[in-house]
């Protein structure tokens, strides 16, 4: 028992020095402010074995509170692949959050320090960030009342700055939402925004909420991704906890592996070939978050299965060569293409496609054995 708990405490201990080791204190000179700021980042996990991988940005105001929530939400979801591995970039604020959001009081945009803090980030930290560390042509900004209304003078720019607006009871400027839906229908590029208030939220801040989401939500926008949640219960604080995770969920829904009900309620009622929703799915990541990820072999797997259930075999055998093509060393793609030959009244290509895999690394359920047998049984069955 003692040793037990020793390996455990050392585990701990290992776990917590290797989640520290990701996390970098720096301290940045701004020109535009002329004084420094103090920054905290969190690298990926593979930041540093994987040297060739690009990573989004997710940029938190507020980060004397809001960095941990964001990054320890970040660091889950990535690991589960739901979302893609990413820099989080907290500002270090405190008081000067007041100051960093000031706006003037007759046009009601950013002026004085709250300008400065503006081009800080937008013409400062981001070329930093993408000139010292392997970032995606992704970002995100996330912001809590006062830096929540901040965010959004960033949809004003052209193109907007920011790619994903994360907005947690937002305490908007005067006219900011007038201005939010008349500027967001001429936007070109795509963009994302989350909105979140609570029942509990500081009743005027309810209100601003819950006025701007009738303000957004009729808009129509092929480029404007919208999303609002009011929490049962949630304070001004606690939604923020509730807020977070809900946002990454549905900015990055495109990017998770495909599930269940994506399959039950998406790929097997399509009418077209299923093989063109995978690539359509991965096309849609590139362009959306600037990644050129490999088909994982879970969506492989999931669209060859509906294409089998809906006997699509010419697009089975697309299937089947992109997963050669991207496994080669597997048994993935032999296994499908096999399955085509023998739907289609090839039995003895099918039959050698089956042999050829029997040195190959085994994934999910196709093993060796499994394509052994099914060869086996073609050659009993047809007399080869």
């Amino acid at each position: 028992m003692k040793h037990f708990l020793l390996s455990l405490i050392a585990f701990l201990c290992v776990s917590a020095l290797s989640a520290q080791s990701r996390i970098i204190y720096e301290t940045f000179y701004s020109a535009k402010m002329d004084q420094d700021r103090k920054l905290k980042i969190q690298l990926p996990r593979d930041y540093e074995a994987n040297t060739e991988k690009v990573y989004p940005i997710v940029v938190v105001l507020d980060g004397n509170y809001l960095f941990e929530p964001v990054a320890g939400n970040v660091d889950y979801f990535s690991y589960w692949e739901d979302m893609p591995e990413s820099l989080v970039v907290g500002i270090m604020q405190g008081d000067q959050r007041y100051d960093d959001c000031d706006y003037d009081d007759t046009t009601f945009f950013p002026s004085d320090t709250g300008s400065k803090f503006f081009e800080f980030i937008g013409m400062e930290l981001i070329q930093y960030l993408d000139e010292n560390y392997r970032t995606a042509q992704f970002v995100i900004g996330v912001g809590h009342d006062f830096t929540a209304n901040f965010l959004n003078y960033y949809l004003f720019k052209d193109p907007p700055l920011l790619n994903g607006y994360i907005n947690l009871s937002p305490d908007l400027a005067p006219l900011m939402d007038e201005r939010l839906p008349e500027r967001i229908p001429a936007i070109e590029s795509k963009t994302f925004y989350y909105l979140a208030t609570g029942t509990d939220d500081v009743k005027d801040l309810q209100e601003i909420s819950k006025g701007l989401h009738e303000r957004l939500n009729p808009l129509e926008s092929e480029n404007f991704s919208y999303y609002f949640d009011n929490f049962e219960g949630a304070t001004h604080y606690s939604l923020v906890s509730h807020g977070i995770p809900n946002a990454l969920e549905k900015i990055f829904s495109v990017y998770r592996p495909i599930s269940k009900s994506e399959f039950n309620d998406v790929v097997m009622k399509l009418e077209t070939p299923v093989n063109e929703y995978l690539k359509e799915k991965y096309k849609t990541i590139e362009e959306l978050f600037g990644l050129s990820n490999p088909i994982r072999i879970n969506d492989f797997i999931a669209v060859a299965t509906a294409a089998e259930k809906k006997s699509q075999w010419e697009a089975l055998r697309d299937i089947a060569t992109m997963a050669q093509r991207q496994y080669p060393d597997t048994v993935l793609g032999d296994y499908y293409l096999a399955r085509f030959y023998e739907e289609t009244g090839e039995p003895k290509k099918a039959m050698r496609t089956y042999q050829g895999g029997f040195d190959k690394e085994e994934v999910e359920f196709i093993t060796v054995d499994l394509m052994l047998d099914r060869a086996d049984r073609i050659k009993e069955d047809f007399g080869f």
